[in-house]
């Protein structure tokens, strides 16, 4: 049984690829450059390199294997990300369907049940609709809540003693580790699929409050929350230098998560990460 993972040199990815490494399964990780697998190659990988839209190479990189994790990398520098989406997944389909592709476990989000309202997320409810459309191919789709690592962009007011939000701060909602996916993704690679399943991986809810609270403790000083009005979410992110079409995006999504429209679907298969955010946040506090 050999399994490909597309974007091995990220996060997700590579403890993907080392998860299933450490239990002695064959790998090919999928990279755009060679020398970004080598780390993986020295480990007794195989390298592919392809572009994430390029479905040609992708389905040369997918030919023989029995699983492949993949996902829609970020591209903060397009000025039409939800065409570079369609993109990538059209790129994924056509190539898991020339290579008669047996499984595909793809990174996916909560709310992805729905195809608007929801930022980014709806490129991922194409993406899921897409692959259930797919005659030889059964789908996984981790429907993964908010990362923790995305916490590390509201650490750079720390030392002024608070940090910002702009879903209203005592609003809970999932977040997961990296790590969780990543593993969650090996162990569904792993199982297989008869059937197309979606699988709900949450975390512990955390607010903006609840974050304070905890870099509080771990930098041994008061931090408090700066409230934002979620109007302000695409300027702000705009004049950091995202793009103006992402940055509505990520308004919007921003908007879907406090409004309770980005949240579970309900009815599937539901798991919980192990990872506290207050790891995570030690972690990049360099704790």
């Amino acid at each position: 049984m050999t399994y490909a993972v597309v974007g091995a040199s990220g996060h997700t990815g590579a403890v993907v690829a080392s998860t299933l490494l450490d239990q002695g399964k064959k790998v090919r990780v999928i990279v755009r450059d060679r020398a970004k697998g080598e780390r993986f190659a020295a480990r007794g990988a195989e390298v592919a390199v392809a572009d994430i839209e390029d479905a040609a190479a992708l389905q040369r990189a997918f030919a023989g294997v029995d699983g492949a994790f993949v996902l829609v990398p970020p591209n903060l520098q397009t000025q039409d990300f939800r065409a570079y989406q369609r993109r990538v997944v059209d790129a994924i389909a056509r190539a898991a369907e020339g290579a008669k592709l047996p499984h595909i476990v793809l990174l996916s989000s909560v709310g992805a049940q729905h195809p608007d309202g929801n930022g980014p997320i709806a490129g991922l409810y194409e993406a899921e609709q897409r692959l259930r459309g797919l005659p030889a191919t059964k789908s996984t789709f981790i429907r993964a809540s908010s990362f923790m690592e995305n916490l590390g962009g509201s650490l750079a007011t720390l030392a002024h003693g608070f940090i910002p939000a702009f879903v209203p701060a005592d609003h809970a909602y999932d977040m997961i580790a990296t790590i969780d996916i990543g593993k969650l993704a090996a162990s569904a690679l792993l199982e297989g699929a008869r059937e197309t399943t979606v699988i709900e991986l949450g975390g512990p809810p955390v607010s903006a409050n609840d974050v304070a609270a905890i870099l509080s403790e771990l930098v041994g000083k008061p931090i408090g929350v700066q409230q934002a009005p979620l109007a302000a979410v695409a300027p702000t992110f705009q004049s950091f230098g995202m793009p103006a079409d992402l940055a509505g995006l990520y308004q919007e999504m921003l908007t879907g998560i406090a409004n309770g429209r980005v949240s579970w679907e309900g009815g599937h298969r539901r798991v919980q990460g192990s990872t506290p955010v207050k790891a995570v946040l030690a972690g990049m506090l360099g704790g």
